[in-house]
Protein backbone atom coordinates (compact mmCIF):
# COMPACT_ATOMS: atom_id res chain seq x y z
CA UNK A 1 0.00 0.00 0.00
CA UNK A 2 2.51 2.18 0.56
CA UNK A 3 4.84 1.50 -2.37
CA UNK A 4 1.16 1.86 -4.19
CA UNK A 5 1.03 5.55 -2.80
CA UNK A 6 4.64 6.48 -3.41
CA UNK A 7 3.60 5.19 -6.97
CA UNK A 8 0.56 7.30 -7.05
CA UNK A 9 2.70 10.27 -6.05
CA UNK A 10 5.70 10.17 -8.62
CA UNK A 11 2.46 9.72 -11.33
CA UNK A 12 1.08 13.21 -10.06
CA UNK A 13 4.39 14.75 -10.01
CA UNK A 14 5.28 13.51 -13.67
CA UNK A 15 1.88 15.34 -15.02
CA UNK A 16 2.39 18.50 -13.28
CA UNK A 17 6.41 18.61 -14.80
CA UNK A 18 4.48 17.67 -18.40
CA UNK A 19 1.62 20.36 -17.73
CA UNK A 20 4.59 22.99 -17.05
CA UNK A 21 6.02 22.24 -19.52
CA UNK A 22 2.84 22.28 -22.05
CA UNK A 23 2.04 25.38 -20.78
CA UNK A 24 5.59 27.12 -21.24
CA UNK A 25 5.63 26.02 -24.85
CA UNK A 26 2.46 27.72 -25.52
CA UNK A 27 3.26 30.72 -23.94
CA UNK A 28 6.52 31.08 -25.69
CA UNK A 29 4.43 30.67 -29.15
CA UNK A 30 2.19 33.21 -27.79
CA UNK A 31 5.12 35.31 -27.16
CA UNK A 32 6.37 35.17 -30.61
CA UNK A 33 3.47 35.84 -32.23
CA UNK A 34 3.00 39.31 -30.69
CA UNK A 35 6.44 40.05 -30.94
CA UNK A 36 5.98 39.54 -35.07
CA UNK A 37 3.00 41.90 -34.57
CA UNK A 38 4.43 44.52 -32.74
CA UNK A 39 7.60 44.94 -34.88
CA UNK A 40 9.00 48.18 -35.35
CA UNK A 41 6.98 50.18 -38.09
CA UNK A 42 8.94 50.26 -40.84
CA UNK A 43 8.03 52.45 -44.11
CA UNK A 44 6.51 50.90 -47.39
CA UNK A 45 8.21 50.47 -50.50
CA UNK A 46 5.75 49.41 -52.97
CA UNK A 47 6.44 50.65 -55.97
CA UNK A 48 7.44 48.59 -59.27
CA UNK A 49 10.68 49.70 -59.65
CA UNK A 50 13.53 48.79 -62.65
CA UNK A 51 16.45 48.39 -60.23
CA UNK A 52 14.20 46.19 -58.18
CA UNK A 53 13.30 44.43 -61.32
CA UNK A 54 16.77 43.63 -62.14
CA UNK A 55 18.32 43.04 -58.67
CA UNK A 56 16.21 39.70 -58.91
CA UNK A 57 14.53 41.02 -55.05
CA UNK A 58 10.93 40.97 -55.57
CA UNK A 59 8.07 39.02 -56.14
CA UNK A 60 5.55 40.09 -59.18
CA UNK A 61 2.07 40.85 -57.70
CA UNK A 62 0.63 38.55 -60.65
CA UNK A 63 2.62 35.42 -60.07
CA UNK A 64 1.73 36.01 -56.08
CA UNK A 65 -2.10 36.15 -57.06
CA UNK A 66 -1.48 32.74 -58.77
CA UNK A 67 -0.23 31.16 -55.25
CA UNK A 68 -3.76 32.33 -53.50
CA UNK A 69 -6.35 30.23 -52.67
CA UNK A 70 -10.15 31.18 -54.39
CA UNK A 71 -13.20 29.97 -53.12
CA UNK A 72 -16.33 31.57 -51.79
CA UNK A 73 -16.85 33.86 -48.82
CA UNK A 74 -17.89 32.16 -45.58
CA UNK A 75 -20.64 33.62 -43.15
CA UNK A 76 -20.25 37.11 -41.27
CA UNK A 77 -22.01 35.34 -38.38
CA UNK A 78 -19.54 35.76 -35.18
CA UNK A 79 -17.22 38.50 -36.34
CA UNK A 80 -16.49 41.40 -33.90
CA UNK A 81 -13.39 43.73 -34.37
CA UNK A 82 -12.46 42.41 -30.67
CA UNK A 83 -11.99 39.23 -32.07
CA UNK A 84 -8.94 40.59 -33.52
CA UNK A 85 -7.51 42.91 -31.18
CA UNK A 86 -9.09 44.57 -27.51
CA UNK A 87 -7.70 47.99 -29.48
CA UNK A 88 -4.48 49.50 -31.35
CA UNK A 89 -1.41 47.24 -29.84
CA UNK A 90 1.36 48.90 -28.53
CA UNK A 91 4.71 49.20 -29.55
CA UNK A 92 7.60 50.94 -27.10
CA UNK A 93 4.49 52.63 -25.55
CA UNK A 94 3.30 54.06 -28.51
CA UNK A 95 -0.15 53.04 -29.76
CA UNK A 96 -0.39 51.76 -33.52
CA UNK A 97 -2.53 54.87 -34.71
CA UNK A 98 -0.01 56.90 -33.52
CA UNK A 99 2.69 55.28 -34.73
CA UNK A 100 0.87 54.56 -38.10
CA UNK A 101 0.78 58.67 -38.26
CA UNK A 102 4.31 59.16 -37.54
CA UNK A 103 5.64 57.08 -40.92
CA UNK A 104 2.83 58.59 -43.08
CA UNK A 105 2.73 62.29 -42.09
CA UNK A 106 5.58 64.64 -42.64
CA UNK A 107 6.38 67.64 -40.52
CA UNK A 108 4.77 65.71 -37.38
CA UNK A 109 4.61 67.50 -33.90
CA UNK A 110 4.57 64.85 -31.11
CA UNK A 111 2.81 65.33 -27.15
CA UNK A 112 4.89 65.28 -24.18
CA UNK A 113 4.75 61.49 -24.62
CA UNK A 114 6.59 61.47 -27.22
CA UNK A 115 3.65 59.22 -28.79
CA UNK A 116 0.96 61.16 -29.56
CA UNK A 117 0.98 62.84 -32.81
CA UNK A 118 -0.64 66.62 -32.78
CA UNK A 119 -0.46 68.21 -36.05
CA UNK A 120 1.10 66.58 -39.25
CA UNK A 121 0.56 66.67 -42.82
CA UNK A 122 -0.03 64.27 -45.81
CA UNK A 123 1.07 64.85 -48.28
CA UNK A 124 -1.00 62.83 -50.68
CA UNK A 125 -3.40 60.84 -49.81
CA UNK A 126 -3.11 57.35 -51.25
CA UNK A 127 -6.75 56.66 -51.98
CA UNK A 128 -7.67 60.13 -53.02
CA UNK A 129 -4.81 61.89 -53.84
CA UNK A 130 -5.68 64.84 -51.32
CA UNK A 131 -3.21 66.59 -49.54
CA UNK A 132 -4.58 66.99 -46.08
CA UNK A 133 -3.83 68.78 -42.85
CA UNK A 134 -3.89 66.85 -39.56
CA UNK A 135 -4.28 68.92 -36.39
CA UNK A 136 -5.37 66.49 -32.86
CA UNK A 137 -8.75 67.06 -31.60
CA UNK A 138 -12.36 65.94 -31.10
CA UNK A 139 -13.54 67.07 -34.10
CA UNK A 140 -10.75 67.21 -36.39
CA UNK A 141 -8.79 63.64 -35.78
CA UNK A 142 -11.35 61.97 -37.95
CA UNK A 143 -10.09 64.01 -40.77
CA UNK A 144 -7.71 61.18 -41.14
CA UNK A 145 -8.10 57.59 -40.49
CA UNK A 146 -6.02 54.73 -39.59
CA UNK A 147 -7.28 52.14 -42.60
CA UNK A 148 -6.84 48.36 -42.89
CA UNK A 149 -5.99 47.53 -46.20
CA UNK A 150 -7.35 44.66 -46.18
CA UNK A 151 -10.37 44.90 -43.97
CA UNK A 152 -11.09 43.24 -41.02
CA UNK A 153 -14.66 41.63 -41.62
CA UNK A 154 -13.75 40.75 -45.22
CA UNK A 155 -10.46 38.84 -43.73
CA UNK A 156 -12.96 37.13 -41.14
CA UNK A 157 -15.04 35.80 -44.28
CA UNK A 158 -12.11 34.40 -45.65
CA UNK A 159 -9.94 33.11 -43.84
CA UNK A 160 -9.18 34.63 -40.40
CA UNK A 161 -12.09 32.71 -38.54
CA UNK A 162 -9.55 29.91 -38.79
CA UNK A 163 -5.83 31.66 -37.42
CA UNK A 164 -5.22 31.53 -33.81
CA UNK A 165 -6.06 34.83 -31.70
CA UNK A 166 -2.22 35.69 -31.73
CA UNK A 167 -2.17 35.71 -35.69
CA UNK A 168 -5.49 37.72 -36.02
CA UNK A 169 -3.86 40.13 -33.34
CA UNK A 170 -1.04 40.46 -35.66
CA UNK A 171 -3.37 40.75 -38.46
CA UNK A 172 -5.16 43.74 -36.96
CA UNK A 173 -1.64 45.65 -35.81
CA UNK A 174 0.52 44.63 -39.00
CA UNK A 175 1.99 47.99 -40.15
CA UNK A 176 1.84 45.66 -43.88
CA UNK A 177 -1.82 46.08 -43.40
CA UNK A 178 -2.29 50.08 -42.02
CA UNK A 179 -2.31 52.88 -43.93
CA UNK A 180 -3.51 56.93 -43.12
CA UNK A 181 -5.94 57.99 -45.29
CA UNK A 182 -8.55 60.42 -45.78
CA UNK A 183 -11.36 59.68 -43.39
CA UNK A 184 -14.35 60.26 -45.58
CA UNK A 185 -12.67 57.62 -48.24
CA UNK A 186 -12.39 55.04 -45.31
CA UNK A 187 -15.92 55.19 -44.91
CA UNK A 188 -16.60 55.25 -48.48
CA UNK A 189 -14.22 51.85 -48.53
CA UNK A 190 -16.15 50.36 -45.68
CA UNK A 191 -15.03 46.24 -45.78
CA UNK A 192 -15.62 45.96 -50.19
CA UNK A 193 -13.08 43.94 -51.62
CA UNK A 194 -11.58 44.63 -54.78
CA UNK A 195 -13.92 43.96 -56.99
CA UNK A 196 -16.03 46.12 -55.25
CA UNK A 197 -13.74 49.29 -54.40
CA UNK A 198 -10.90 50.49 -55.84
CA UNK A 199 -8.89 53.62 -54.91
CA UNK A 200 -7.98 56.33 -57.24
CA UNK A 201 -6.51 54.99 -60.70
CA UNK A 202 -2.83 56.10 -60.08
CA UNK A 203 -2.25 53.87 -56.56
CA UNK A 204 -4.93 50.66 -57.99
CA UNK A 205 -2.14 48.66 -58.87
CA UNK A 206 -0.06 48.89 -55.55
CA UNK A 207 -3.23 48.67 -53.82
CA UNK A 208 -4.01 45.37 -54.76
CA UNK A 209 -0.11 44.16 -54.42
CA UNK A 210 -0.65 45.42 -51.41
CA UNK A 211 -3.44 43.19 -50.34
CA UNK A 212 -1.95 40.31 -52.21
CA UNK A 213 0.74 40.89 -49.84
CA UNK A 214 -1.89 40.91 -46.54
CA UNK A 215 -3.21 37.76 -47.80
CA UNK A 216 -0.47 35.89 -48.77
CA UNK A 217 1.06 36.68 -45.38
CA UNK A 218 -1.58 35.63 -43.26
CA UNK A 219 -3.26 32.27 -45.19
CA UNK A 220 -6.29 34.22 -46.12
CA UNK A 221 -8.26 33.54 -49.41
CA UNK A 222 -10.11 35.01 -52.18
CA UNK A 223 -13.52 34.75 -53.52
CA UNK A 224 -14.20 34.52 -57.56
CA UNK A 225 -15.23 38.03 -58.01
CA UNK A 226 -12.26 39.56 -55.95
CA UNK A 227 -10.31 37.41 -57.68
CA UNK A 228 -10.90 38.44 -61.31
CA UNK A 229 -10.71 41.60 -60.41
CA UNK A 230 -7.20 41.90 -59.19
CA UNK A 231 -6.10 39.87 -62.20
CA UNK A 232 -7.61 42.19 -64.47
CA UNK A 233 -5.95 45.32 -62.77
CA UNK A 234 -2.75 43.95 -62.72
CA UNK A 235 -2.71 42.70 -66.63
CA UNK A 236 -2.44 46.42 -66.70
CA UNK A 237 0.60 46.39 -64.50
CA UNK A 238 2.22 43.33 -65.42
CA UNK A 239 6.17 44.35 -63.77
CA UNK A 240 3.67 45.62 -60.70
CA UNK A 241 5.78 44.33 -57.04
CA UNK A 242 4.65 42.99 -53.99
CA UNK A 243 5.61 45.99 -51.31
CA UNK A 244 8.40 45.26 -48.97
CA UNK A 245 8.74 46.68 -45.66
CA UNK A 246 12.05 49.07 -45.21
CA UNK A 247 13.36 49.90 -41.70
CA UNK A 248 13.45 53.36 -41.05
CA UNK A 249 14.59 55.52 -38.08
CA UNK A 250 11.45 56.73 -35.78
CA UNK A 251 10.29 60.40 -36.60
CA UNK A 252 11.41 60.61 -40.25
CA UNK A 253 9.69 60.32 -43.46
Amino acid sequence: MFSEDIRARQRRRRFFVLLGIAAAIVLSTSFQHLQQAQQNVTAIDDTHITQKLQSGDYTLAIEALGELAVKERVSRDGYARSNFSPGWGIVDGCDMRNRILQRDLADITLDEDDCTVLTGTLEKDMFSGKRIEFTRGPETSGDIHIEHIVAVSDAWQKGAQDLSQEERYAFFNDPLNLIAIDGPTNMEKGDKDASDWMPRPAYRCRYVARQIAIKKRYDLWLDHSEHHAMKQKLRTCPTQVLPVQKETPRGTH
